[in-house]
């Protein structure tokens, strides 16, 4: 009885093509926004914690809340790397205008030692990083990155050249790998230049000579867990047992908070394009109340030859499920390959329709049909056969 149902409703679904099609609109929408909204944020936030991972983990960053009159030095920094078999690189961030010729930018500068280049993974596609040389002697010198090269220098050839921070001439010694990462896929891409520690600290005047932040890594063949105990120790009797003296953070935090964040905006997004499924089951019900409508001499004759309510209910029910399923496929094969042209364009494989979201739609699809095909399924059902067989139309 299921199986014959079934083939009744999905003849009667074909053989109004342009009218099914109108129904099932709104359950395509509603798919589409839901599979693709979310996807795009499962899949932005898969690839944010792969690049993070990527890091290794393998980096704290450090910062001193009061350093109870006894600042640090760079002095320290070295003496807890020779300690600890460690890496340690303080890290000065300031905001600056960079000018070339009529062109003119505003950066984030970092001011930085060598070491960084190898906690931050950061890689140098034409020059070198930063010289302990260059930090020892102050000298106005500057990495920057890919976009700064080409928005402010023009070029990437530009090593040896000179260009104004601030007002200040520095010399290019180095331009960093272009940035892949998700962030500049999607927003404007940021400008970047690392100077020397020291250089970054004269231009900052107010700031004094103190380490107020540095990053801390594992040498090879270290272990960055002992190091962190190491360091937590160190730091404490430096700042009398003070624990609120300083904090030591890693990138898992940062890893946490993105993913508690992505998972609200999933459902806020989800529920917003829940709403289109729901539209789109009301769309469904007023198509099916209209058919039932039209179909009252058929009803009226199938209930004269033996079916039963049950049997009518079965078979109204099964062509709102039907419309909502169809509806719902269409909705993940377009969502589907939306999303491989955003991962085409974006270069980013990220972005697919995983199983899970693709059962969620179903689910939620086949609940909408049965949810609001129940009305006129159920006003079919309970069409009283005389009635139904005097119905003119």
């Amino acid at each position: 009885m299921i199986f014959q149902s079934a083939k009744m409703a999905l003849q009667s679904v074909l053989g109004s093509k342009v009218r099914s099609f109108l129904t099932m609109l709104g359950i395509i929408v509603g798919v589409f926004a839901l599979v693709v909204l979310v996807s795009l944020i499962q899949g932005a936030t898969d690839y944010i914690a792969d690049q993070i991972s990527g890091l290794g983990g393998s980096y704290y960053t450090v910062r001193i809340e009061n350093d109870r009159g006894r600042p640090l030095k760079q002095e320290d920094l070295d003496a807890i790397m020779d300690e600890n078999n460690s890496l340690a690189a303080p890290l000065k961030q300031l905001s600056a205008t960079g000018k070339h010729g009529r062109e003119s930018i505003s950066l984030t500068l970092y001011g930085t030692t060598p070491v960084y280049a190898d906690i931050g993974n950061l890689s140098v596609e034409y020059g070198t990083f930063l010289r302990q040389s260059n930090v020892e002697n102050h000298n106005a010198v500057a990495v920057i990155n890919h976009a700064a090269a080409i928005d402010l220098m023009g070029t990437l050839q530009c090593l040896g050249e000179t260009f104004e921070l601030n007002g200040t001439p520095f010399q290019i010694i180095g331009i960093l790998e272009e940035d892949s990462s998700l962030a500049s896929a999607f927003i404007w891409q940021s400008y970047v230049a690392y100077v020397p520690y020291t250089t970054a600290l004269r231009m900052n005047l107010s700031t004094g000579a103190s380490i107020d932040s540095f990053y801390l890594s594992a040498a090879p063949g270290g272990s960055l867990e002992q190091i962190r105990e190491d360091v937590t120790e160190r730091l404490l009797q430096r700042f009398d047992r003070d624990e609120d003296a300083f904090a030591i953070s890693d990138n898992t935090a940062v890893e946490e908070t993105m993913r508690s964040i992505n998972s609200m905006l999933e459902l806020l997004l989800g529920g917003i394009a829940a709403v289109s499924l729901i539209v789109g089951g009301i769309g469904i019900m007023n198509i099916m109340l209209v058919s039932v409508t039209e179909r009252t001499r058929e009803i009226g004759i199938r209930k004269a030859i033996g079916a039963s309510r049950g049997t009518i209910l079965l078979q109204f029910l099964i062509e709102a499920l039907v419309l909502s399923l169809l509806g719902c496929l269409l909705g993940l094969l377009l969502s589907d390959m939306t999303l491989r042209l955003i991962s085409y364009a974006v270069g980013i494989a990220a972005f697919h329709v995983t199983s899970s979201v693709a059962l969620i739609a179903i689910t939620f699809s086949s609940l909408i049909g049965l949810i609001f095909g129940l009305h006129p399924a159920n006003k079919a059902a309970a069409k009283p056969p005389i009635e139904a067989l005097r119905y003119a139309g």
